[in-house]
C-alpha cells in the first residue's frame, strides 16, 4: 500500500474527490466537538470541565485526541485527510517525533502517515512558559485501497492536538452503526495517554481494547491524573459498559496532596463515578513500576545532567524522610489504593483491584528500562496492553465478556 502525506496540490490526477463534513457520527473516542476557524478540534473532555481544569496541561492533554478516531464505510480507493495539528516542543531538548495516523481497514492496520506544518507549542520547562508559533495545514494521504465496501478508521495522533480540516474520498462516505460492542472508559495518566507508544493504535489501552473487544474511550491525559472532580464527573456521565481508572504516578510526579487527602480523594472519586455506574464493573489500577518513585517522593523533575543522551530523563526530587509525615511514594499509594478498594468491595462486588506491577514489574524492567525514567517504550506498550487484557478481560477477569 502506498501511504504518503503532502500537500494538496499533490493530489492524484484527474481524481474526483468528494468531501464530507466531520461530524460527531464520523468520531469516536472525543467527548465533544469544537468548531473552530479551521474545522473541528476533537476534546477529550467536555467544555464545562475545561473551564474548571485552570491548568495548561490539562489543556494541552485532552486536546490531544489519544484513541480518537474517524470510522467510516466507503468504497474509496483513495482518502485524505487535511489536519492542523499543534506539536508540543520543549525548549533545550530534542525535537519529538511527529505523530503518525494509523488507517485500519476492516479492523487490520493498512497504512501509516504522518503529517507536515502545523503549529508548535514551545514550551520552556525551567520558566514554566509557553508559546504557540503558527504554522500551516497539513494532508495525510492514503491511496491505493482496496476497490470494495470496507469499514475505514483513522486513528489521529495521541500526542499532537489536531484540528481536522477536511476529510476527501474519491467514493461516498457513511456511517458505520456503533454495533454491540461493549464501551471500555478509561481514565489515566501520559502512560494511558499514549506516552512514546509506536503509533495511536499501539499505546497499550488501545492494545488491550483490541484484544477485548470493545470500543475504547480513552481518558488518559498526560500528567493530570489528580483525581480532579471534574474527571470524576466526566466518568459519571460518559455511557459506559466498563471502567476503570489508573491512579498513582502523576500524584507523586506532581507532589500534589500528602495521606491525608490522599484517602478521601480517591474515596470521594469512587462515589462519583458510582452515581452514573452504580453496578458496572470498576477496575482500580495501580501504577506500573517506576524506580525512582517506589520509595522516593516526588516532585519529578527534568534531569538536565545527560540532555547529550538525546534523551530527556527524569529524577525523583523529594525526600524520603517525608514519608512518615504523609509525603507520598508509589508503594504508599498501592497500600493505600490497595485498602480502599478491599474495604468498599465489601459492598460493593463489582470493584476491583490491580496491581500495576502485574503490567509491568521488576522483571520486565529488568529486560526494558523505562528510557526516561518514567516513560515506556513501545515494546513495553505492546507488554502491559496484552497483560492487562489477559487480566483485564481474560477468563475470570473483571472484564471478562459474560457468557451467552
Amino acid at each position: 500500500m502506498n501511504h504518503q502525506h503532502d500537500a494538496v496540490s499533490g493530489s492524484p490526477e484527474g481524481t474526483d474527490w468528494i468531501t464530507t463534513p466531520i461530524t460527531e457520527e464520523l468520531l469516536r473516542g472525543a467527548l465533544d466537538l469544537e468548531r473552530t476557524e479551521h474545522g473541528v478540534l476533537p476534546h477529550r473532555l467536555p467544555a464545562w470541565a475545561r473551564a474548571q481544569a485552570a491548568d495548561g496541561q490539562v489543556a494541552m492533554a485532552e486536546a490531544q485526541p489519544s484513541g480518537v478516531r474517524a470510522v467510516f464505510r466507503t468504497r474509496a480507493t483513495a482518502i485524505e485527510l487535511d489536519t492542523l495539528r499543534t506539536k508540543p516542543a520543549y525548549e533545550g531538548a530534542p525535537p519529538r517525533p511527529d505523530g503518525v495516523y494509523d488507517l485500519l481497514v476492516d479492523g487490520r492496520l493498512a497504512g501509516q502517515a504522518s503529517t507536515t506544518g502545523g503549529n508548535v507549542l514551545m514550551m520552556d520547562m525551567a520558566t514554566g512558559s509557553a508559546e504557540t508559533r503558527p504554522g500551516p495545514v497539513g494532508t495525510v494521504r492514503f491511496t491505493g485501497l482496496p476497490e470494495r465496501m470496507k469499514d475505514v478508521e483513522i486513528w489521529l495522533p495521541y500526542n499532537e492536538i489536531t484540528q481536522v480540516v477536511a476529510l476527501r474520498t474519491d467514493a461516498p462516505v457513511e456511517a458505520v452503526p456503533q454495533g454491540d460492542r461493549r464501551v471500555w472508559l478509561h481514565h489515566g495518566s501520559s502512560i494511558s495517554h499514549g506516552s512514546n507508544a509506536a503509533s495511536p493504535t499501539t499505546t497499550w489501552p488501545a492494545l488491550a481494547a483490541a484484544l477485548g473487544g470493545v470500543e475504547l474511550v480513552n481518558l488518559g491525559f498526560g500528567g493530570s491524573a489528580m483525581l480532579d472532580p471534574f474527571t470524576a464527573r466526566v466518568l459519571r456521565d460518559t455511557p459506559a459498559d466498563l471502567v476503570s481508572v489508573k491512579i498513582g504516578i502523576n500524584l507523586v510526579n506532581a507532589d500534589v496532596m500528602r495521606l491525608r487527602a490522599f484517602a478521601p480523594a480517591v474515596h470521594g472519586f469512587l462515589d462519583t463515578i458510582r452515581e452514573g455506574h452504580p453496578t458496572t464493573p470498576l477496575l482500580v489500577v495501580s501504577a506500573i513500576l517506576c524506580p525512582i518513585h517506589e520509595d522516593t517522593p516526588g516532585p519529578s523533575a527534568p534531569d538536565f545532567s545527560d540532555l547529550g543522551s538525546g534523551v530527556l530523563r527524569f529524577k525523583a526530587a523529594g525526600d524520603p524522610a517525608e514519608i512518615p509525615f504523609g509525603k507520598l511514594t508509589l508503594g504508599v499509594i498501592r497500600e493505600e489504593l490497595s485498602r480502599i478498594v478491599k474495604q468498599r468491595a465489601a459492598d460493593d462486588p463489582n470493584l476491583y483491584y490491580l496491581d500495576g506491577r502485574d503490567l509491568y514489574g521488576e522483571a520486565d524492567f529488568a529486560e526494558l528500562p523505562l528510557p526516561d525514567r518514567l516513560h515506556p517504550d513501545a515494546a513495553t506498550h505492546r507488554r502491559i496492553g496484552e497483560r492487562f487484557a489477559e487480566r483485564a478481560f481474560g477468563t475470570g477477569g473483571p472484564f471478562a465478556a459474560p457468557r451467552a
